[in-house]
């Protein structure tokens, strides 16, 4: 085994995730700039993670046939083409079209196949014993390179306009790094080796999806991953900094900053998680911790003044990442090793297809008057129903170090 595929993936995992924080503090406000309203900005999100539902779905179910260097190149391609095209036009019909076929993350989260592909490839790679560990380091390096972009790219856009950039101008060149960032991308995924590819099974099998024996499992999974994802997806980190904007007058540079704290805070959060997950189980972590993390959600609107609104904003991302690791390393754990991709794929795909229904709604709600911070408490009440439904169903399937 190459030890050099596992350093890359990393890699790689790191430049996505900084470009997808780099753009997400100021997308909104471009999108504005450019002439687009609330409503019209939710909607566009709501057209972006349907389109990247759609064409992940073929990507990751297709990986362990095709091949997953191939689909990883693919998606890095997709990606530099959505940048360019959020670039070089203002058109909003051309907007959605780039964001239906594109790679766009309007959450700063991760987006499209790559996260699916590469975790297939590291499970692959590593003991069962080291899987959670793995997943942690890995989604706490992703929360850093998220909270770094997203630092990055509030201060840019204020120092450029400090020094007689227009907001525009400023927001144009932010574009410009994250389709460099999918540019990088395809460098790195280029040399990686075959022993990230799975391995041919020489019996065929008939399969859905990708799927064969897992087909119920992640039927179940998929369903309640969409419903969190759905919950999430109506206090996505773009449209979160636009309301702290317009409730408390934040500007780019400061929302920079709170993010900053933010995604570090969560990126921490996914490390502590391993040894929970040792000590309770995976699913206990999971619901344990994510409980807490919702509560914590639906009191910031309720707070009067921003330096409060940002403590509890820091105190529920400093345990809401601990259910992240521990969610994909149970899924790994509980499929068929040539299913890997797949299971992940699928899953993936729900919870895309979950987000992607709610921006929409989320935009509709922070325009009128009274309601704008009604998605905070909806995003926190689904996602309490989601852990306990989760709990109730899974409690008793054991990944195989559980088992031991």
């Amino acid at each position: 085994m190459p030890r050099g595929d596992i350093p890359i993936l990393f890699t790689t995992r790191i430049i996505r995730l900084f470009a997808y924080g780099f753009l997400s503090v100021i997308l909104v406000f471009y999108l504005i700039e450019v002439g687009l309203d609330e409503r019209s900005v939710g909607l566009l999100f709501t057209f972006t993670l349907a389109g990247d539902a759609g064409i992940s779905l073929w990507l990751t179910t297709s990986a362990d046939r095709i091949g997953r260097r191939r689909m990883l190149l693919l998606g890095a391609l997709l990606m530099v083409l959505a940048g360019a095209a959020f670039l070089l036009t203002r058109n909003p019909l051309l907007l959605t079209a780039a964001a239906i076929i594109g790679v766009i993350s309007p959450s700063g989260n991760e987006i499209g196949p790559f996260l699916s592909i590469e975790q297939a490839a590291l499970t692959q790679l590593i003991p069962d014993r080291r899987r959670t560990q793995t997943f942690a380091w890995y989604n706490l390096s992703g929360s850093f390179a998220t909270a770094t972009g997203a630092l990055a790219g509030g201060w840019l856009a204020k120092i450029l306009q400090s020094n007689g950039w227009s907001a525009l101008a400023s927001y144009r060149t932010i574009l410009t790094g994250y389709a460099l960032a999918g540019g990088l991308l395809i460098l790195l995924f280029f040399i990686l080796s075959p022993a990230v590819e799975a391995a041919r099974d020489l019996k065929p099998v008939r399969r859905t999806l990708g799927l064969h024996q897992s087909r119920g499992v992640v039927a179940r999974l998929s369903a309640l991953f969409a419903l969190d994802a759905f919950a999430g997806g109506l206090v996505i980190q773009s449209l979160m900094a636009y309301w702290f904007r317009v409730r408390f007058g934040v500007d780019e540079g400061v929302l920079g900053s709170i993010f900053f704290g933010a995604n570090i805070l969560a990126g921490i959060s996914a490390l502590l998680a391993v040894r929970m997950a040792a000590k309770f189980g995976l699913i206990n972590t999971m619901v344990y911790t994510h409980i807490p993390s919702s509560i914590f959600l639906m009191l910031v609107p309720l707070m009067p003044s921003l330096p409060l609104a940002i403590a509890v904003l820091l105190a529920r991302f400093s345990i809401s990442q601990m259910d992240v690791p521990t969610r994909q390393s149970y899924t790994m754990a509980v499929v068929a090793p040539d299913e890997r991709s797949a299971a992940s794929g699928v899953t993936s795909i729900a919870r895309s297809v979950g987000a992607a229904l709610s921006p929409s709604l989320s935009g509709l709600l922070i325009s009128i008057p009274g309601l704008f911070s009604v998605p905070f408490y909806l995003c926190g009440g689904l996602k309490i129903v989601y852990d306990l439904v989760l709990y109730r169903n899974f409690k008793a399937l054991k990944p195989p170090e559980e088992k031991a």
